[in-house]
């Protein structure tokens, strides 16, 4: 393999790994539980990670990667190589590139996940597909939470970390957050909001939003009511951006993205009522999938070998 890298996409609940070729080209793509609960959560994270690389190196003993790339979730700072804060895993301040580079013995290039998930759906997905070169984007990532990438004049604005955390904006209508604060955008609009709410309000237990859209379909008007009101909170915090960055695209990623149309539809048309003189953006689903993550890691890859050779 030509120029491999070896690919790390560290999330909440698993972790996604693969080699690549110089090209991009995934290979051995391979997902597991990401170990929680320990003690020493990043260096657990770090040999967790070893673990995975020399059994996916172990598969193909012809490729000797030559640099390493590691997404990681939470509050990121990229610059200096630190995982500055994972509610889900733990750590704080953890110097994750420095550690992940002495166990590879190897450059690795180090980001957030949502961040470059994004700049991979710019590069060779929706954004690609596009057929226009986008500069000013949001990548909004709707799941269990939510999170956002933003681009602004083609390049990502991370702000050491604190940039895109859109989930966390206050909303009309939002509800108080695990976070500690009230109102913010995910306690209404993401998909665990709406099974939840769902489930609050009719008595009927639901896993995910999916049984909601599929009960709003069926003439459900609690369904209905949940869908519109995590819709219309959306559409806010769209509409804000439209008055801040300016963004050509918004790309809809996550679980919810799943519903299609049922979503950017009427997604598209609160956003719009919501516009006077602003660029409307266009409203579009992501395109890479679960591969989102590690193309970004791929990126990061490439230019720590850059940076290095």
């Amino acid at each position: 393999m030509n120029a491999p890298y070896l690919l790390f996409d560290v999330g909440g609940t698993d972790i996604k790994t693969a080699l690549s070729d110089d090209a991009g080209n995934l290979l051995g793509i391979r997902r597991v539980p990401t170990r929680r609960g320990t003690p020493d959560p990043a260096a657990s994270l770090i040999d967790q990670l070893h673990g995975l690389g020399t059994d996916l190196m172990a598969q193909s003993p012809l490729v000797i990667p030559q640099a390493v790339g590691l997404l990681v979730c939470g509050i990121v700072d990229e610059d200096n190589g630190i995982g500055v804060f994972s509610s889900n895993l733990g750590w704080r301040d953890a110097p994750l590139r420095q550690m992940a580079s002495e166990a590879f013995a190897l450059p690795v290039g180090f980001g957030h996940d949502v961040s470059m998930a994004g700049a991979a759906e710019l590069r060779y997905g929706a954004g690609a597909a596009l057929g226009t070169k986008v500069r000013n984007a949001v990548m909004l990532v709707i799941g269990t939470g939510i999170a956002a990438a933003l681009f602004v004049d083609g390049h990502a604005v991370s702000a050491g970390g604190y940039a895109g955390e859109l989930g966390h904006a206050a909303v009309p209508g939002g509800l108080d957050c695990a976070c500690g604060a009230h109102g913010c955008l995910e306690t209404i609009g993401s998909a665990g909001a709406i099974a939840k709410r769902y489930t609050q309000a009719s008595g009927k237990s639901v896993e995910g939003a999916r049984e909601v859209l599929v009960a709003m379909e069926a003439g459900d008007p609690v369904a209905a009511r949940i869908w519109d009101e995590a819709v219309e909170a959306l559409a806010f915090s769209i509409a804000q951006l439209c008055s801040s960055i300016a963004p050509e695209a918004v790309i809809i990623g996550g679980g919810l993205a799943q519903a299609g149309e049922a979503l950017l539809e009427p997604l598209r048309g609160k956003v719009r009522d919501k516009l006077s003189y602003h660029r409307e953006p266009l409203i579009v689903p992501a395109r890479l999938g679960q591969d989102a993550g590690l193309r970004g890691a791929y990126l990061k890859a490439a230019e720590a070998r850059e940076v290095h050779q």
